[in-house]
This record gives C-alpha cells, structure tokens and sequence, in this order.
C-alpha cells in the first residue's frame, strides 16, 4: 500500500522535479563547482596520486548526473 502512494505521488510530482531541476541547474553548478574548488585546495598535491582539476571533472560528473535524474523523470 505504502509502496503504491509512493509511485501515485512520484508521477503526480516528476514533471514539477524536472522542471525544478532545469530551472535551478545553474545554481546547482555554481555551488558545486565552489564546493570542488574548496576540495581541491584542502588536499595537498603531494598526498594526490595524479594532478587534476576536481572543479573541472566534478563539472562533467554533475552534468552526466543531472542527465540521467532528467532522463529518468522523463522516461519512468
């Protein structure tokens, strides 16, 4: 039963999750790319085994991440 109101309310309510993830994605991107930005300077390059830009990678993980929660409310 709980299972069953669960889904009835995630299909009343995707279309508003989607549109409300479009419309604050820049935000989304902008605080996590300050959030990156913060991780990568508390770790010291010596302690990393390769040199990466995680502001720059995390940017390309959240754009992957944000298609697939999209395609997601769209397609189930």
């Amino acid at each position: 039963m709980r299972r069953m109101v669960r889904e009835a309310a995630f299909r009343l309510a995707r279309s508003d999750i989607l549109k409300f993830v479009e419309d604050h994605e820049e935000d989304l991107h902008r605080i996590f790319r300050e959030e990156l930005e913060d991780l990568d300077h508390r770790m010291p390059e010596e302690e990393m085994f390769i040199d990466i830009h995680m502001a720059a990678l995390g940017e390309e993980l959240l754009d992957a991440a944000l298609q697939a929660v999209k395609r997601f409310l769209r397609e189930y």
